[in-house]
C-alpha cells in the first residue's frame, strides 16, 4: 500500500504546484503584459476615481441619464447575484411584468399609449447585468435627456452615434450603446 500512496501523493503535489500556482501565475502575467485593461475588469475611471466597468451595467434612475435595461441580479445590477429572471415567455408574472415596465417606459419618456418599446427596455438580459441597450432604446430616451440636460436633441443623438458599438464579431447580436459610456461622454459635455 505504501508503494501505491507515495506515488500518488508526490502526483497530487506535482499537478497541484503546476495547476494550481504556476499556470494561473503565467496566465495572469500574460494578461497584465498584453491586455492589463481588459485583465483588471475593463475599470472606467473619471479624474482617478473608478466609477464602474465597461462590462458590467449599473443602476441610472435620474432623469438626465440613460437608463438602463431592467436587471434581475439581486436587488438590480448586484454582480455577486448575477441571473436571469428564469419566467419563461408565457409566464403570467414575466407578462405582467413587461406590461408594468412598457407603460412606466412609456410614462417616463413621454411615449403615448401603446407605443411599441424595444424590448430590451422592458426585459432583463441573461446575466442582469448587461452593460448595453439598442440604438433604438437609446434614441426613444433621448428627448427626455436632452430636455432634462438642457441639451438639443441633435447634441444627444451625436452623442449616441459616438458611442454606438458594433456587433459583436461583426455579426452577433445588434448594434449597441454602453449605457455608463454615454452617461459619462453626456457629462463631459454639459460640464463643459
Amino acid at each position: 500500500m505504501r508503494r501505491q500512496l507515495l506515488p500518488a501523493l508526490r502526483i497530487v503535489l506535482v499537478f497541484t504546484v503546476l495547476l494550481g500556482l504556476a499556470y494561473p501565475l503565467l496566465v495572469t502575467g500574460v494578461a497584465q503584459g498584453l491586455w492589463s485593461s481588459k485583465a483588471d475588469g475593463s475599470l472606467v475611471k473619471v479624474n482617478g476615481k473608478v466609477v464602474g466597468s465597461s462590462l458590467l451595467g449599473q443602476s441610472f434612475t435620474k432623469a438626465q441619464y440613460f437608463h438602463p435595461r431592467p436587471s434581475a441580479a439581486g436587488t438590480g445590477y448586484d454582480a455577486q447575484a448575477s441571473s436571469a429572471s428564469n419566467l419563461g415567455p408565457t409566464n403570467p408574472t414575466l407578462l405582467d411584468n413587461v406590461k408594468k415596465a412598457a407603460a412606466a417606459y412609456r410614462k417616463e419618456n413621454g411615449l403615448p399609449a401603446g407605443f411599441s418599446v424595444p424590448i430590451d427596455a422592458v426585459t432583463s438580459s441573461g446575466s442582469g447585468l448587461d452593460p448595453g441597450i439598442s440604438v433604438a432604446n437609446a434614441r426613444l430616451q433621448a428627448a427626455r435627456v436632452a430636455d432634462a440636460r438642457g441639451l438639443t436633441k441633435a447634441q444627444v443623438a451625436k452623442a449616441i452615434d459616438d458611442n454606438t458599438h458594433d456587433r459583436q464579431l461583426g455579426v452577433l447580436g445588434e448594434k449597441y450603446v454602453n449605457v455608463l459610456e454615454l452617461n459619462l461622454a453626456l457629462d463631459k459635455l454639459t460640464a463643459g
